[in-house]
């Protein structure tokens, strides 16, 4: 009665998902897919929705394993992520997510117990444009590590996103 409320993941696809990469799998190279992706294995490479489904789900289960960057419009996590996740729509990070990377995300959804090592990055990009910056992302670390030992300011630097650096709290 005065308890919280346990809310479920809304059931994006109705809850089906086409391929599953199961816990005796390991797959080396980039993935694309369309539909719904659930992985019980383990993934060597970025997983990355087709831009034109916008319901597209990835579902990283507590045995699963990615080593590499996803993007989706709707991702669950309750494994491990070794890279940067990009979230146009909705991401929730269960109770035993693991995240190395950066999450740009326009909703989040965690649970008590995930853990990201990274940065939290709010955005409104669709997938298609978070596709691009996982693509320039080595040239951006570049340009602000440059920027730094040139003692420009972030303000100097132009417009970035807001960043929420969990690591240091």
């Amino acid at each position: 009665m005065f308890g919280k409320k346990k809310t479920k993941s809304k059931n994006v696809n109705g809850g089906h998902f086409d391929t599953l990469i199961s816990r005796s799998t390991e797959i080396k190279g980039d993935l694309q897919f369309t539909g719904g992706l659930h992985i019980d294995g383990k993934i060597l490479g970025k997983i990355k929705a087709d831009t034109t489904d916008e319901d597209a789900i990835v579902r990283v289960s507590d045995v699963g394993e990615v080593n590499g960057d996803v993007i989706a419009p709707h991702i669950i996590i309750n494994g491990k992520v070794n890279g940067d996740v990009y979230s146009s729509e909705h991401i929730e990070l269960a109770p035993k997510a693991s995240i190395t990377g950066n999450v740009y995300y326009n909703l989040i959804e965690m649970a008590m117990g995930a853990e990201v090592n990274g940065n939290l990055v709010h955005s409104k990009e669709s997938v298609s444009t978070a596709t691009v910056t996982a693509t320039d992302k080595s040239e951006q670390k570049k340009a602000t590590k440059e920027d730094k030992k040139a003692g420009k300011t972030r303000d100097d630097a132009g417009d970035q996103p807001e960043l929420i650096n969990l690591a240091s709290h």
